[in-house]
């Protein structure tokens, strides 16, 4: 069975070398869906509470709300860099509350102090669901990933990667044979 949660994202990019309209910086809203598949938690008869996906994934991936996502050879990404060293905001700013932790992957690398993704590709509908797969897939069994942002769409399934051992009273995986948010102890 699956757990589904949803998560949004506001966003600005551009597709640099693409001719069309999406050459121009702009921005968008992403719906971010992410199936977690798993057997029926007997002690809360759900698979996974799908508040604790959602925080789950939202300690990584809100480094992508309210963000600029740029490919790492756009040439607006220096000029950006040198904006925001300009303007003292390139470290970060009190005001910057909305960070996650900083990563850095094959795929992306995130920048919360200034809110700026800069990915390998460029940032579509299919490149998120690449590299939300990639910082996700070891915390959460996800099964299936669907981005939606404009009129744009597109799904990828995953093969299930197992069952987790899971609190009887929580439904969240044990850390170390414990419930990191209730301290359930397994026995």
């Amino acid at each position: 069975m699956r757990s589904i949660a949803k998560l949004d994202l506001q966003y600005a990019h551009r597709f640099y070398g693409f001719r069309g309209e999406a050459q121009y910086l702009h921005g968008h809203t992403g719906v971010l869906t992410l199936e977690v598949e798993d057997t029926i938690n007997e002690g809360v008869n759900m698979v996974f509470p799908c508040n604790e996906i959602q925080k789950t994934a939202w300690d990584v991936l809100q480094n992508f709300d309210h963000a600029l996502v740029l490919r790492e050879d756009d040439p607006l990404l220096p000029a950006i860099l040198k904006v925001y060293e300009e303007q003292g905001i390139r470290d970060g700013a009190p005001t910057n509350r909305q960070r996650g932790p900083a990563f850095k992957t094959e795929l992306a690398t995130a920048y919360p102090e200034c809110r700026l993704v800069v990915t390998k590709e460029t940032m579509t509908v299919e490149g998120m669901i690449k590299i939300v797969y990639d910082l996700l897939k070891d915390k959460l069994n996800i099964v299936k990933i669907t981005f939606t942002s404009g009129m744009n769409a597109a799904t990828e399934d995953f093969e299930p990667g197992g069952t987790k051992e899971r609190c009887p009273r929580c439904g969240i995986e044990l850390v170390e044979g414990a419930c990191p948010k209730c301290g359930y102890p397994k026995v």
